[in-house]
Formats: structure tokens, sequence, C-alpha cells
């Protein structure tokens, strides 16, 4: 390989590992650098969503940094290196910027523009030429392409393209966690998201109680923290539901941390409710709850009959386990929102339903007596209890 060819490879590997990093934050696997005179000046990477920014390829993400950093819209002497053939968008800023040369990996065969749809850089009636090499570790852009949508083809149902789906092979060696997955995407909160949840009815042949154990998670858990404790409800008669919140455990998992409101958890969480008509609730809160938890029966309290905080055990099977939703950091946006929102002060939103949910429960709850206080002492212990908090990075 000449030394152009070793450059050319060095400066690809670069956009490669931009590549990488839009695939960890949920964005198509394409990255960019671009070059002068040897020197990387700017790199970028796909971020169209993340961004809701149609024109944010990789390519425009890198061009527009290499404007900034150089003082100058005209990028002349600069070559920019892109794993996957440029669009004609892209093509165009290329031009534009009167680039000297444009490096890609793998060919695009639907919507590329240097040659396997079109080819914008042959046109000679442009007043500018540009250079253009393609093929440059194109195995490893295209494998890179295919890793990311695989994910994509072997889920059943479509996911919602600011979101993540967890793959199923994440749960594989899971012990102790044997009931089957069910799911819900009807809600109208979930506006086309996927709600995980076990529901589990009580062991046959024991005398059925009425009641529905609701079990709910804390900040940094799953229904998996649930599964030692699930048993012993089922043997007394219960039926169990363990739902994930949205962004958590095998549910859907959007990659924007603003949706992550108190508000839009609790809709979701009382739509649930409502939808399975569940009545005659033990309210189960895993010992990380949030505010959340203590904030569901105050939308339907006739629905409620009960509230308790358990401990949930956590051992080297357990740690591992919180993790496998989160194969990496794009999967994470709810563990990062949940971190702050789980402990009252700083947020006004949380402050406000804090307010709220402890007016409810000293005045407005009309069930016994001391779920109230449960509930109340629960309350006055957020904040102050460590074991409450969470690092989820």
């Amino acid at each position: 390989m000449s030394d152009i060819g070793y450059a050319d490879a060095h400066w690809m590997r670069l956009a490669l590992e931009q590549a990488r990093l839009a695939a960890a934050e949920g964005e198509v696997p394409v990255g960019a650098v671009v070059v002068r005179d040897g020197q990387l000046i700017a790199t970028g990477r796909n971020a169209p969503i993340g961004n809701h920014d149609p024109s944010a390829h990789a390519e425009i993400v890198a061009l527009r940094a290499a404007a900034s950093a150089l003082g100058n819209y005209r990028l002349d002497g600069c070559e920019l290196f892109v794993t996957l053939e440029p669009c004609a968008m892209c093509s165009g800023a290329m031009l534009h910027a009167r680039l000297k040369r444009v490096v890609f990996g793998a060919a695009d065969q639907r919507t590329g523009a240097a040659g396997s749809v079109l080819d914008l850089f042959a046109d000679a009636r442009l007043n500018h030429q540009t250079e253009v090499q393609g093929g440059v570790l194109a195995d490893e852009a295209a494998r890179a392409l295919q890793a990311f949508f695989k994910i994509r083809r072997v889920n059943p149902q479509p996911v919602r393209e600011d979101a993540l789906r967890t793959p199923e092979s994440c749960f594989a060696l899971l012990a102790d966690y044997p009931w089957p997955a069910q799911y819900q995407d009807a809600l109208a909160a979930l506006n086309g998201l996927r709600l995980h949840y076990l529901d589990i009815p009580p062991d046959p042949g024991v005398p059925v109680s009425g009641n529905t154990v609701l079990c709910l998670h804390g900040d940094a858990a799953w229904s998996y923290a649930f599964r030692h404790h699930i048993s012993a409800w089922t043997r007394a008669g219960h039926r169990v539901l363990a739902p994930d919140l949205i962004g958590f455990g095998k549910s859907d998992k959007p990659k924007k941390q603003a949706l992550h409101t108190l508000d839009f958890h609790r809709r979701v969480l009382v739509e649930f409710v409502e939808h399975l008509d569940l009545y005659a609730v033990e309210l189960t809160v895993q010992d990380r709850a949030t505010i959340l938890a203590l904030a569901l029966p105050m939308d339907a309290p006739q629905r409620f009959s009960g509230f308790r905080v358990i401990r949930t055990e956590e051992d080297v099977d357990s740690l591992a386990a919180y993790d496998a939703p989160y194969p990496d950091r794009g999967h994470r946006a709810a563990l990062r929102a949940f971190a702050k929102l789980a402990v009252p002060g700083g947020v006004s939103a949380v402050a406000a339903l804090v307010a709220k949910v402890r007016d409810f429960w000293t005045g407005r709850w009309s069930g016994e007596p001391q779920v109230a206080n449960e509930a109340i002492r629960w309350i006055n212990q957020l904040g102050r209890d460590p074991k409450l908090e969470s690092d989820p990075d």
C-alpha cells in the first residue's frame, strides 16, 4: 500500500470511530473527518435524530465544525473522509465548500451521489471539481451498518425512529426470570412505544385473594428486581404485575432524556392500570423507588388498596442483570434522566409533584390509615437515604 493509501486508511479509521459513537447513540452509524495538510481539522457523526435536524448527516456536521475551526466556509485544500458514500445533500455541501478531495468507505446503492445512484462530482458543468475516491475500508464500514440494522430486523414490531429496543439476546442468560414477556403498545400515552410487563396469575389450586400486586421498580432497575418475591405473592393467591417503565428493562428506550418527565411516566402507568381495569391494587415499590410511585394512586385512589416498600437483593448476578437492558450509552437516556428526578430538590417539577403527593397522602387518601403513614414516611425519607440515589454512568 502506498503512503497515500496508509494515510487514507488512518483517517478512515477515525471516521469509523465516529460511526461507532453514532451507533451508540442510536443514530445510523456514519462518521466523517476533515483533514488538511495531514492534520485533523474536524470530526462529525450522524445526529439527525438527536439534534432534530434532517441535515445533521456526519458530513454536514464535520463540514460545519471544520468551517468554524478555520474561520472560513471555503475549505480549500481540505479532504473529507466519510464511512458511507455521501448523499446529494452532502455532496452539494462538499462542492460548495470547495473541498480538494472526498474519500468514502461503503457505497450506498439507494442514495449515493458519488457514483451509485448519481454522480454530482462528475458533472463538469459545476464551477468546482472535487476528486473522489470510494471503497476505502469499505468492508468495515458496511459491517457497522449491517450490525446496526440487523438489530432492527430481528425485532418483530417496528421501533419508533427516536427510540431503541434492546435485543432479546441481551436477556438470554438471566437467572431466576422464567416468566413470559408481555407487551402493551396501545396506550395513548405511549404514542407508538412498546411497554414490557409481567402478568403472573395466582398459583393453581390456591385461594384467590382478589388483590393485584403492582410492582414498580426504582430509578436504576427494572422488573427483574422483583424475581425473588413474585413466587411468594402468587402462592398467597395474588396476581402480580411488574411493568418496566419506558426506557427501562425490556421496554422501548427513547433516546432523548427530555421525554423522561414524571408527568409522562405517570400518564403511562395510569393508562396501564385503567386499560387492565385493576382494582384492589397493592402498590409495591422497590426500595430505590422515586416520587413517581407515590404519585400513582393520586390519579385513581379507588383502584388502590395498599402501599408498601420492599428491599430487593443485589448480588453479582443481579448487578449484571441490571445492566443487561443497556448495551450502550444510547439505551441509557432514562437512567440519566431519572438520576436527576429520583431525589426532590433543584428540579421545580419534582418539587411541585412532591407537594401534591404529600397533600394527597395526608388529606385525600380515604383508605387504611397505616397505608398513608407508610407513604408519608417514605416521602419524608426521599432525599436523605443514599440508597435512593443512583449513578447510572
